[in-house]
């Protein structure tokens, strides 16, 4: 897997092509925690869950039904707090992308059994033919260690660099696409 960090990073580089003026920060904040919350599933471990199990390690919360599913509530919960600036179509569309980026990275990793995209309906586990991020160690203790230190170097060149670069060249043809004042 890639690290939380960086699927939080991923999540806020795809919503700068969601970004309005006003877009209030829980959408934000609702983007990056929807895009960590797959790895919900290593909480399984210590109850006997193995990892190439229905409900493993990128199983079934890392499918696109689990995406669409999240954003929708994530969405509707949202839609009844005050004025997001964002509505609610692309609301839901932002937070179902960024849920669905977490399967994307993992599926881009050189390790693990793969990402079950489709499940319910089809569990087999997939990857992407280009695997250039070095997966992430589970747990806290194993995470903060040399081999921590690497995986998030190797991040930083993967996902946040092209992360901040998406961001910055949508906002600048945002930017470019604006009525200019006669």
């Amino acid at each position: 897997m890639a690290s939380s960090i960086s699927h939080a990073v991923a999540a806020l580089g795809l919503g700068a092509a969601f970004w309005k003026p006003r877009m209030a920060r829980w959408v934000w904040i609702a983007g990056a925690l929807c895009a960590m919350s797959p790895d919900v599933d290593v909480l399984g471990f210590p109850f006997g869950v193995r990892y190439g199990d229905f409900w493993g390690h990128r199983g079934f919360t890392h499918s696109l039904l689990i995406a669409a599913v999240l954003a929708s509530i994530v969405a509707l919960a949202l839609a009844r707090t005050s004025s997001l600036g964002i509505g609610r179509w692309p609301l839901f569309a932002y937070l179902f992308i960024a849920t669905a980026s977490h399967g994307v990275l993992d599926a881009m990793t050189n390790g693990g059994l793969g990402v079950a995209f489709f499940s319910p309906f089809d569990n087999n586990r997939y990857f992407l033919p280009w695997r250039p991020i070095r997966v992430s160690p589970v747990g806290v203790s194993r995470f903060f260690s040399p081999r921590g230190l690497s995986v998030l170097q190797n991040e930083f060149l993967w996902i946040w660099i092209p992360s901040i670069v998406f961001a910055i060249l949508v906002l600048a043809v945002k930017r470019g696409m604006k009525p200019k004042p006669d």
